[in-house]
């Protein structure tokens, strides 16, 4: 049946989707892939590659607290409102959204009964959409108002709610940043003895909120990102002997003896100076992960070396190309 139904090129690996739907809802996208030819044990290392990149490594959007002044605790009931909070509170976890931006969003609800609370009754900043606006909040049965504060971020993974200690009124909820629902791979051989070749089959699951192919480049990129500081053998170390705390700047990826010289030479005027990063023109996502790291003046950045930088939650190896020609700029 695979050699009926596909076509494998003799040259090299290439991804190919085969079948590509959408299943019962704007929520469940599937679609199909393979990639051939590989060698003997290929399929598998990349399989389990791709598996865990679409599963942890895909950055979604979704509500991860609500806030309410009417509401007592998680576990009470609303006259006039058929579901209790926590229900709500699930219904609201299962909302699908879109973002591009990072940071803390807000978004609210106020509706009157009798009525259906939909998705679409949110109402959301401009730079967050939501996938499928019939999606159920709560059915209220009475003359009753439901209104509600939400807070929206942009993350990867699977974020436990932490206890609420602070007493404001507000309910954290497991956020689900992960947009790809599902992933599958098999391995199919053909040929005889020492040419025999592997098919990589690639099945994936998506929310709505991304495609099953936008899913698998952004997986692919991120996987990329991973491995280039391997592809640099040759690392560069400048040491600022003039700071107090010996903090050094590692570079790996730049070779540019110029921009090395003269942040070694100009290290003191530039921690002198109070230059701040919103005067500068970095990139949003660069910016907003800087900003949520506490680093708000060239003089914080001097201060973290390449693999502090590195560490930053959604930073990578471009984010700090960018840092060094704003760095450069202002000597």
């Amino acid at each position: 049946m695979v050699r009926e139904e596909i076509a494998v090129s003799a040259v090299s690996p290439r991804w190919k989707c085969v079948e590509s739907t959408r299943i019962d809802s704007k929520r469940l996208y599937y679609s199909r892939f393979i990639l051939s030819p590989l060698m003997k044990g290929q399929a598998d290392m990349i399989g389990i590659a791709m598996r865990r990149a679409l599963l942890g490594e895909i950055e979604g959007t979704c509500i991860t607290r609500v806030k309410s002044e009417k509401v007592p605790h998680e576990f009470s009931t609303i006259v006039g409102i058929e579901e209790s909070v926590h229900e709500i509170l699930m219904n609201l976890k299962e909302i699908v959204l879109r973002s591009n931006l990072y940071g803390t969003l807000d978004a609210s609800i106020c509706a009157r009964g009798p009525r259906y609370v939909i998705a679409q009754d949110i109402i959301l900043p401009p730079s967050v959409e939501i996938v499928d606006a019939t999606q159920h909040i709560a059915n209220l049965t009475e003359q009753v108002d439901l209104c509600i504060k939400l807070q929206i971020e942009k993350g990867r993974g699977y974020s436990m709610k932490t206890p609420n200690n602070d007493q404001d009124e507000s309910y954290p909820i497991d956020a689900v940043f992960m947009p790809v629902r599902n992933v599958n791979y098999s391995v199919h051989s053909y040929g005889n003895g020492n040419e025999k070749q592997e098919i990589l089959f690639l099945e994936i699951w998506t929310n709505g909120s991304i495609t099953p192919k936008e899913a698998l480049y952004e997986a692919c990129h991120n996987l990329i990102d991973l491995f280039i500081p391997f592809l640099h053998t040759e690392e560069w170390k400048i040491h600022l002997e003039d700071n107090a705390n010996g903090v050094s700047l590692a570079l790996f990826t730049f070779h540019n003896e110029f921009t090395i010289a003269n942040i070694r030479k100009n290290k003191k005027k530039l921690t002198s100076k109070r230059i701040f990063i919103d005067q500068s023109e970095l990139p949003s996502k660069t910016y907003n992960c800087l900003k949520k790291s506490n680093i708000h003046t060239l003089s914080d950045l001097l201060n973290n070396s390449q693999e502090d930088l590195l560490k930053i939650e959604h930073f990578c190896i471009e984010d700090v190309k960018h840092i060094l020609d704003i760095i450069q700029k202002h000597l």
